[in-house]
């Protein structure tokens, strides 16, 4: 069965800046490496407006995993790219679980489809497991990593799906799963950010 953010909402979800998102603590900092291989701090690319973070890694054949946040978070882009002003201040990051294959250049071809959609989309993996549990431990965020019974890693991973709406101030502002997790919501959930600011709807 394909999650909810395959298909058209069911229900009329709240407009824009009827609701609250009450801060859930503080975004982790953490090591990372940018499409050409430069070093740089997952901060650097938060404060200027609302982030969209998934994790994610290229191989994932689970359709309701991976790819599922690839694609919600490609028609987020869809939507909120047409508004001039939320594209110059909303930013995605899809952070690879998988840095011994998602190689930085590896990354690169795996966004390459999703470029120029409008929105700042950057898509990022770790020098190597010891830079990477920091921050998944920091954001609650559990990978294990499957082995043959020999010891050789099988190259997959079991993982939950998690997507984190992080806000100006570096605050973590809501969760998706996959029962929650759709382009319709992020986008709400992104213009009542940014209503928070001052910004128009």
């Amino acid at each position: 069965m394909l999650a909810p953010g395959y298909a058209d909402l069911e229900f009329t979800p709240p407009p824009p800046g009827t609701y609250r998102l009450p801060p859930l603590g503080t975004a982790p900092d953490g090591a990372v490496l940018d499409g050409q291989g430069r070093a740089l701090r997952l901060h650097d690319l938060m404060g200027d407006g609302p982030v969209l973070l998934s994790f994610i890694y290229t191989s994932c054949s689970d359709v309701n995993g991976c790819p599922l946040a690839t694609h919600v978070l490609a028609k987020t882009t869809e939507a909120l790219g047409r508004d001039v002003q939320l594209a110059s201040r909303v930013r995605l990051i899809s952070l690879s679980f998988d840095p011994d294959n998602d190689t930085p250049e590896v990354m690169t071809r795996y966004g390459e489809p999703f470029r120029d959609r409008g929105l700042d989309w950057r898509f990022l993996t770790t020098a190597g497991t010891a830079e990477l549990d920091p921050i998944l431990e920091g954001y609650d965020q559990w990978v294990i990593r499957d082995y043959d019974d020999a010891g050789n890693a099988l190259g997959t991973l079991s993982h939950l799906l998690r997507v984190y709406l992080i806000d100006d101030d570096k605050r973590i502002r809501n969760i998706y799963s996959v029962s929650f997790l759709h382009a319709d919501t992020l986008g709400n959930d992104v213009r009542t950010l940014m209503m928070e600011n001052g910004a128009p709807e």
